[in-house]
């Protein structure tokens, strides 16, 4: 039992056990990279590093006074273009509240030309009583007359 059980280890070990393959394959990468190419991608690396600090170090100051330079241009440019587009959404405005406007205008006219109208029937009506109350009233006189008259003569 104990032979099989062992047996069982090794090939578990040797099925799922991945640790002495990868370590081949990282001995081998370091080889490969460090012994045999003596640390060329490192000082080529390195000497990159060297010469882009050296860069940074001269074209930054004098692209910084450029690019200050041209962001104070760009920031000029876009308060001009906002100050347009401001003016151009004003103007907008004025027309929409224009046109709104000149409509309510138009719907007055309208509504005080009916208005007159209303107001031209309804004094027709009231002429139209007026004379019909002036009418009786002049009947109801001449009835009167005639009775006073009838009257004064007996």
């Amino acid at each position: 039992m104990d032979k099989i059980i062992k047996d069982v280890g090794d090939i578990q070990s040797r099925l799922l056990d991945h640790r002495p393959v990868i370590n081949a394959e990282v001995r081998y990468f370091v080889r490969e990279f460090e012994e045999k190419r003596g640390y060329r991608e490192s000082r080529l690396l390195e000497n990159l590093n060297k010469i882009v600090h050296g860069t940074n170090e001269q074209m930054l100051p004098t692209n910084l006074e450029g690019v200050t330079q041209q962001l104070s241009d760009v920031i000029k440019r876009l308060e001009a273009a906002n100050h347009m587009a401001e003016r151009v959404q004003q103007r907008e405005l004025e027309a929409q509240q224009s046109n709104h406007l000149q409509a309510n205008m138009e719907k007055l006219k309208e509504d005080w030309a009916e208005f007159l109208k209303e107001q031209q029937r309804l004094k027709e009506e009231v002429d139209e009583e007026h004379a019909k109350a002036v009418g009786e009233l002049s009947t109801r006189f001449s009835e009167k007359k005639e009775d006073l008259a009838q009257f004064s003569l007996i």
